[in-house]
């Protein structure tokens, strides 16, 4: 099949009533209420996600199998909710990596549906990526053209894209990139929302030499933290607005073209969790896994003295220095590694993280209980974290437009064009640095694949005070302009730039970029 007979089809698919979008100011998205009563806040122990254990290594390499499976999980106090997820959890196992080691994943669909697997913030080859075209089918389908038409050779496509495979794929990711907060999840085309929504989403952490020299905590006092909005059928399933509830079409009602909020904070899983901590520095690798949801998280009440959040890492790494927040806001797919000092805490106070993006019930995250008892904590942030070359805007090669907004029919776009697989609207080289400028209508976060970028400049000024360091996704307000630098590396190959708010991905705002 032609490209242009794809770009036609799926336009045709996600076609819906575009006088039904309803655009909020500020915040997207709109609110989908739950059909059964919601728990109390703060009466759930934090869960911890289960660190995977490799199933064999070998001198260079860690190897990994996750069965992608249907589970039946206590999420809600006394609810059974059935779940789409990586080995039966949700959020999924934990990868602990360490850079310079590869890691290789084998994937096993047991899922009702396909699927497509992409490690966000990974620096991968883009045969493991997760290209959005990628399918892994369920075991034992017969039509290996299932969920979508076959791709193969259509111009532009990496070795591998578009090409389905059967009931297990294998992932490898080389390990060629600095300690970092990474996550994977679903990324089917037209269907990533549903997916990630359902449940497919975990955390793949880095490690190295360089953050373990530095007395940052660490053990139980680092603590990954999957912030998502949910909502719940009467009998306890997610509840979604997809425009087919068989999902054999994507797109969602039309009242939700802007996004869909929950109206049930979950933190790795739970409602409202609370969890007990001493009196000491604790790590916060803070993950919005929400499909639309942004954030404004702050302490309540604050610590003496203010900056209740010590940043020290962003979605690529380590600062170069850490820099302190009264209030963290954090898009769709962001990470923000901080430190709280809750020695800072009289012994028995109760520490709030509250969302002033949130309102009623969503305007409360999870609760920290401090300790009375006495601790050791030797953990500190120092003034300096890591030796971070900045890019060199005058080494840019090429200068980019991408435009991201509303279609004028039912769904998004950049630069005017719908996504259409084998479609480039870049070739950079490999090895070249260039620099990319993202403008938007509305509040999109932006997601680049294979490279983290650097934030040059914010509506013609410096940077916000959200973005430092190596980021891969950038929160663009309405009627913005970010400026970033970009140096592609290491993998030729066809990558992604999309929204990670999901419903707008899945709508079609996304494009294909070949490292050439």
């Amino acid at each position: 099949m032609g490209a242009g007979a794809l770009g036609a089809g799926a336009l045709a698919a996600l076609a819906v009533p575009s006088a039904a979008l309803l655009l909020a100011d500020t915040i997207p998205g709109r609110l989908l209420d739950s059909d059964l009563d919601r728990p109390d806040a703060f009466q759930v122990p934090l869960p911890r996600p289960a660190v995977l254990k490799p199933v064999r290594s070998d001198a260079s390499s860690d190897y990994y199998e996750i069965t992608q499976q249907v589970a039946k999980l206590e999420i809600l106090p006394g609810v059974t909710t059935e779940a789409w997820t990586y080995g039966g959890t949700f959020p999924g196992p934990t990868i602990v990596a360490r850079s310079g080691r590869a890691v290789v994943v084998k994937h096993r669909n047991e899922l009702p549906v396909p699927s497509v697997v992409h490690l966000h913030g990974g620096h991968t080859p883009a045969d493991s990526d997760g290209y959005p075209a990628d399918l892994l089918l369920p075991v034992g389908s017969t039509d290996a053209g299932q969920g979508m038409p076959d791709m193969a050779d259509m111009p532009g496509m990496a070795p591998g894209a578009g090409r389905n495979a059967v009931g297990e794929r294998t992932h490898t990711y080389p390990g060629r990139q600095r300690a970092a907060t990474l996550w994977y999840h679903d990324h089917r085309m037209g269907f990533t929302g549903p997916g990630v929504w359902r449940g497919l989403a975990g955390f793949h952490l880095v490690h190295d030499d360089e953050e373990d020299a530095l007395p940052l905590p660490r053990g139980e006092r680092d603590l990954p933290l999957m912030i998502a909005d949910r909502s719940f059928a009467a009998d306890g399933s997610f509840h979604y607005p997809a425009a087919d509830p068989t999902l054999a079409r994507p797109g969602v009602e039309s009242g939700y073209l802007n996004g869909v909020l929950g109206d049930v904070i979950l933190v790795n899983g739970a409602p409202w969790p609370r969890h007990d901590v001493d009196r000491a520095h604790y790590r916060l690798r803070l993950l919005n896994a929400s499909n639309t949801r942004p954030y404004r998280l702050e302490l309540d009440p604050p610590p003496d003295g203010g900056d209740a959040f010590v940043q020290i890492g962003s979605d690529g790494g380590l600062l170069a220095a850490p820099v302190g927040h009264d209030a963290v806001e954090i898009a769709p797919a962001e990470r923000f590694d901080v430190v709280v000092d809750f020695s800072r805490y009289a012994p028995g106070t109760r520490v709030r993280m509250l969302n002033r993006f949130g309102s009623d019930r969503t305007a409360e995250v999870m609760r920290f209980d401090v300790s009375a008892r006495p601790v050791a904590d030797d953990a500190r942030v120092p003034d300096t974290l890591s030796a971070l070359p900045a890019l060199d805007p005058a080494a840019a090669t090429v200068t980019r437009d991408f435009a991201f907004r509303r279609s004028r029919g039912d769904g998004w776009t950049i630069n005017g064009d719908p996504y259409q697989p084998g479609r480039d609207v870049a070739a950079p080289a490999l090895g070249a640095t260039e620099l990319w400028r993202f403008t938007s209508d509305l509040h999109h976060p932006v997601h680049v694949h294979l490279d983290q970028f650097q934030v040059l400049r914010r509506n013609g000024k410096d940077p916000g005070p959200y973005d430092a360091g190596w980021k891969d996704t950038v929160d663009l307000r309405p009627a913005e302009a970010v400026e970033v630098l970009v140096r592609f590396t290491d993998y030729p190959g066809t990558y992604m730039l999309h929204c990670h708010n999901l419903e707008h991905e899945d709508m079609a705002m996304m494009a294909d970029f070949t490292v050439t």
